[in-house]
């Protein structure tokens, strides 16, 4: 259930109603928008009656909520959550660029390809420290070591770290390192991990499971929110279809709908979607064209030589390519 005050509700008036709420078994979460303050009602709203809230004089109107994602509706907090990480602005109208390896594999590798994606415009940089394999004998990650490289990456650049997080005992070591937590597609529905991410006030970027209903994808977002963490970017990165030809099946309908049901930002993974190199800057495209806040790309410069996902990643001239692209489309939007 969510309760729209009228402008200019003096906050003892909001305070009291909250009170009531709480006192009959509901969690009450107040978001500010530009012109009215909402109150959110988190729990069984049966035995509430709307017509008793509606009589107030402050309040506008009473709604219930259809979807079971609360905090995470559109309906709870209208206007576009913007996600802040260091300079950069995640949602509200702006597209950022997450680029890097799949893989941190060395220094050398790194700094290489953090230093060129840099100098192409790329926002923020990505690299796993700890990567999640489907074979058990496939390269798995540098740990610790890893995310020690990406620090030093980020003191040469400036450009904010993304790295994957995989369980609860690596999550404090991570956290440690990195400005925003990714949590991986296999991970969508770790429970545990999503309430840890939760308790944090770390940016999350979740990304969607690769055979996740969108309800699925925004109930997982509204795990971390509630349990404190508003601070959630979503990544849609292609689901399992029967088609074999391509990684998986990117589904960019998922964005516009995603912006229709939720104020929270949304960006898309064309890499892990495709895995092919070739389909990367033409989706990309597609994803700033229906509204995506940002992508998330990778990129080597010795894609041949790469220990996970070369397949996939852009050589370095074919990423300066794709970033005059969505350059160009996101100032004719």
């Amino acid at each position: 259930m969510v309760i729209v005050m009228k402008p200019q509700t003096p906050e003892t008036e909001m305070e009291r109603i909250k009170r009531k709420m709480e006192s009959l078994g509901c969690q009450v979460q107040l978001t500010q928008g530009e012109n009215h303050c909402i109150l959110g009602l988190i729990g069984d709203t049966r035995k509430i009656d709307p017509s008793q809230i509606q009589a107030n004089e402050h309040v506008e109107k009473v709604l219930r909520v259809q979807y079971p994602f609360k905090l995470a509706s559109r309906m709870f907090h209208p206007d576009d959550t913007v996600v802040t990480v260091g300079e950069h602005r995640i949602g509200g109208g702006n597209v950022v660029v997450i680029a890097g390896p799949c893989a941190v594999e060395s220094e050398e590798q790194l700094m290489t390809i953090a230093r060129i994606v840099k100098d192409y415009g790329a926002h923020m940089l990505r690299g796993g420290a700890y990567k999640p394999r489907t074979s058990p004998y496939s390269f798995q990650g540098m740990g610790e070591d890893g995310l020690k490289l990406l620090k030093k990456a980020k003191e040469e650049t400036g450009m904010p770290i993304v790295t994957e997080v995989m369980c609860l005992d690596t999550f404090d070591v991570v956290a440690e390192y990195t400005d925003i937590l990714q949590i991986g597609a296999r991970n969508m529905q770790n429970f545990a991990l999503l309430k840890k991410a939760g308790k944090c006030q770390m940016p999350v970027l979740l990304k969607r499971g690769l055979s996740a209903t969108i309800e699925e994808f925004l109930m997982s977002a509204e795990y971390i929110m509630s349990e404190g963490n508003p601070n959630v970017i979503l990544c849609e990165r292609g689901i399992r279809t029967f088609e074999t030809y391509t990684r998986n099946t990117l589904d960019l309908s998922a964005v516009p709908l995603i912006k229709e049901l939720s104020h929270l930002p949304i960006i898309v993974d064309p890499s892990h979607a495709t895995g092919k190199w070739s389909m990367v800057e033409p989706l990309s495209r597609a994803a700033i064209a229906v509204g995506a806040d940002g992508l998330i790309i990778e990129v080597h410069h010795q894609p041949e030589l790469a220990l996970s996902d070369g397949a996939q990643s852009l050589k370095p001239e074919k990423f300066g390519k794709l970033m005059h692209a969505v350059q160009k489309i996101s100032a004719s939007i």
